[in-house]
């Protein structure tokens, strides 16, 4: 795998079959991240009624991304050259959505995101398109990612060509994976997202207690067996005090878990993100304890390689 974390202009020459979009000349690269012979998951429809469709991809996986200077500019208005130019080169648009439309933050935090501060995302205020050139098995796919953030756009190009043995297959299609079947391995390799059940975090609390969590030995054997595995963890919390407490709290208490796979199960730092929303994604209503309980939970999302 080769990695390269820099600050470049645009225009500088580009690795062989790389995507070629015209962004500004004074945008900056802010990374540039190949990983060969990898699995990736990339939305193709909105997520509703707690799914969303996805393409499972293998092949050579080009990360890229891009800060861009202020201009002004609506999401809209970044992404429109970006997607004439795709449309120049061959490739036609399998999904595109903004935001709402897109499923807010349930969309954001299920699609392969690169982690800041190489992107940002506006989880009011963002673009997705999902493009495809070619068919079957030699289909390249194109992921652009659109989104601003302290007055700077931000732009995400994700290009995954087949290897020469690779495959693009349907969400729903069999892995080759070997994690045990479990009820919370079902529900990542059908949904993508699952919720980590059975964590004792005290009241208005982070300390995560001392276990057993068998959601936890259960994502952390999935890890072991998929090494390419990557997750995010986002907590969610109910109503009860101000949104930016809320925040800190689901973020504190997703960092406890990450903690725990990393120091007890051996999981590698690099492969987990964790990221806090507070009460912004609600399952049930507030009104009730049971929906509030059912709303304070750690899911794990699957970045890649599962």
């Amino acid at each position: 795998m080769r990695v390269v974390l820099a600050t470049l202009l645009i225009g500088l020459t580009l690795p062989v079959h790389a995507l070629d979009l015209p962004l500004p000349a004074t945008s900056e690269q802010t990374a540039d991240i190949l990983r060969e012979a990898d699995t990736i998951r990339l939305p193709s429809g909105p997520y509703e009624d707690g799914a969303m469709p996805r393409l499972r991809l293998e092949g050579d996986v080009h990360n890229r991304a891009w800060r861009l200077p202020n201009r002004g500019l609506s999401t809209l208005q970044v992404l429109s050259p970006l997607r004439d130019a795709l449309d120049k080169s061959g490739w036609e648009v399998v999904f595109d959505c903004a935001a709402e439309e897109c499923g807010g933050f349930d969309f954001r935090f299920n699609t392969p995101v690169l982690p800041a501060p190489a992107m940002f995302v506006d989880l009011f205020d963002y673009r997705y398109l999902l493009a495809e050139r070619g068919i079957g098995a030699t289909a390249e796919h194109a992921m652009l990612m659109i989104s601003a953030a302290g007055g700077r756009g931000y732009v995400q190009a994700t290009h995954v060509r087949p290897a020469d043995h690779a495959t693009a297959l349907p969400s729903d299609a069999p892995d080759n994976t070997a994690a045990p079947p479990t009820p919370l391995v079902d529900t990542l390799r059908a949904q993508g997202h699952a919720v980590l059940s059975g964590l004792d975090f005290g009241s208005g609390a982070a300390t995560l207690g001392p276990g057993p969590h068998d959601s936890l030995d259960a994502l952390a054997e999935a890890m072991r067996v998929s090494p390419e595995m990557r997750i995010a963890l986002v907590g969610h919390t109910d109503t009860v005090g101000t949104l930016d407490s809320n925040i800190a709290l689901s973020q504190a208490r997703a960092e406890a878990v990450r903690t725990r796979l990393i120091e007890d199960h051996g999981v590698a730092p690099e492969r987990i993100e964790a990221h806090g929303i507070g009460f912004l994604s609600p399952r049930a209503p507030n009104r009730s304890e049971a929906g509030r309980n059912n709303n304070r939970r750690v899911e794990a999302v699957v970045i890649a390689g599962f």
